[in-house]
């Protein structure tokens, strides 16, 4: 679970060449691909960090959210923010490299790939994200013939609707996946920035929330508490493959697939086929996703993970969202994730995936579904779940192996630091791996 700290942080990849990609038939049907300037674009590690979801689509809308209480995996660390400090080494100051900023095509769309720096749109990022503390409650706690407030861990995550607005959800516990985190319905609030403040309301208080922290007042205007702001990190963000693996994509370059880009600043956009074929395999990859306010649903930060071409372990900004049927950790139009670890847009994330394939007579029937446990943030979203076909718009299950590949929907999705074991070359290998935090 969370162990606590100071607070103070593309369907462009094609499949099999003799059947159409499950992605593309996604954008094709459920959810709606929007133009990319990246689409014209020329084809040229051990566990720690933390974890956003969107509301279902109308044909998923009378699907049933999954209230499990099991959170087993190591969940994200809250760490304090460090900001650098270079020393230049010689008394002449050197010109510093121009720092990436966001991509000028997206920001027109309003799809931030790096924080914005200015305007109302910084200001309006600089309050997502998520607060946690003790609140005063109204009961009185009597001990030793002294009365005192009663205080209750509370966890508020805050997301940016657009121009201004926002909603937030408070969280009885902490925060999810930490291990004092009651599964239970959120407080929803709603609420509008006024200068560098944001007001929120709609529970028995109200809160006002800057860049640092979450005051929340009661009617009477008395301060129950000051929620600082915290930033957490999966616990296998980072992790290095361990003796066994094969290295997908170190930043090096793309040969581990087809259809790969590789961005200016070394990282894997969206849109790619493993050349490698895989049955039985544990993955783990790391993803980023743009800031997109003004989107929702399925039109946020979308983006997918294909097994074997036919299953898909869902990526979406689902931060900040209720625990819905196809947001961050979901098996795509099959199963809700247990728990909503998204973390903010814009961090860095982890997917680690352990996946079974179905086994097949020699007829070509199926004699066993296929299996897959998954985590994100390193907390656990599906537990050995069987999947008895493919999910979503997948290729028709066959013994005859497909491409595994990262989606294209069209969001500019980032991934770093993949790695697979192939069980049926490297077994017995513990999975998932732990970042060394030495």
């Amino acid at each position: 679970m969370l162990p606590s700290k100071t607070a103070v942080g593309q369907e462009n990849a094609a499949a099999a060449n003799e059947s159409p990609d499950p992605a593309q038939s996604d954008a094709a049907k459920d959810k709606p691909k929007k133009a990319s300037s990246e689409e014209q674009a020329k084809s040229a590690a051990k566990d720690k960090q933390p974890a956003r979801t969107n509301a279902p689509k109308a044909d998923d809308d009378a699907a049933k959210m999954e209230s499990g209480n099991d959170q087993a995996g190591a969940a994200p660390e809250q760490k304090e923010t460090q900001p650098a400090n270079p020393v230049p080494d010689t008394q002449a100051e050197k010109t510093p490299a121009a720092k990436p900023g966001p991509d000028p095509e997206w920001k027109a769309k309003g799809v931030w790939t790096l924080p914005p720096t200015d305007g109302p749109a910084a200001i309006d990022f600089s309050l997502v994200g998520e607060y946690l503390g003790d609140v005063k409650s109204g009961d009185n706690d009597t001990k030793d013939g002294n009365s005192s407030k009663k205080t209750r861990r509370l966890g508020v995550q805050i997301r940016n609707l657009g121009k201004g607005e926002f909603e937030a959800r408070a969280y009885s516990g902490g925060l999810p996946g930490q291990e004092s985190f009651e599964d239970e319905k959120p407080m929803l609030l709603f609420g509008r920035r006024s200068g560098s403040t944001l007001v929120l309301s709609g529970g028995p208080w109200a809160m006002f929330a800057g860049a640092e922290e979450c005051k929340i007042i009661d009617e009477t205007g008395t301060t129950l508490a000051k929620l600082p702001r915290v930033e957490r990190s999966s616990p296998t963000l980072g992790a290095a493959p361990p003796e066994g693996a094969m290295v997908l994509f170190d930043g090096t370059d793309t040969n581990a697939f087809a259809h790969a880009r590789m961005t200016e600043d070394k990282l894997l956009a969206q849109g790619a086929n493993i050349n490698f074929m895989l049955n039985d395999f544990d993955l783990h990859l790391e993803f980023r996703i743009p800031h997109m306010p003004a989107q929702r649903e399925q039109r946020r930060g979308n983006s997918g993970i294909y097994l074997q071409g036919r299953y898909e372990c869902q990526v979406l900004d689902s931060f900040g969202d209720a625990k819905v049927f196809n947001g961050l950790g979901a098996l795509y139009r099959h199963k809700a994730p247990k728990f909503n670890m998204a973390l903010p847009p814009l961090v860095w994330q982890t997917y680690d995936i352990h996946f079974t394939a179905a086994r097949f007579a020699a007829d070509g029937s199926k004699i066993r579904n296929a299996r897959i446990s998954s985590w994100v943030n390193g907390v656990k979203v599906q537990d050995d779940e069987e999947l008895p076909g493919p999910t979503g718009h997948g290729k028709p299950e066959s013994p005859t192996l497909l491409p595994t590949l990262i989606q294209d929907h069209g969001d500019p999705v980032r991934f770093r630091n993949i790695w697979v074991i192939d069980r049926g070359l490297s077994g017995g290998i513990e999975f998932p791996q732990m970042a060394d935090t030495k």
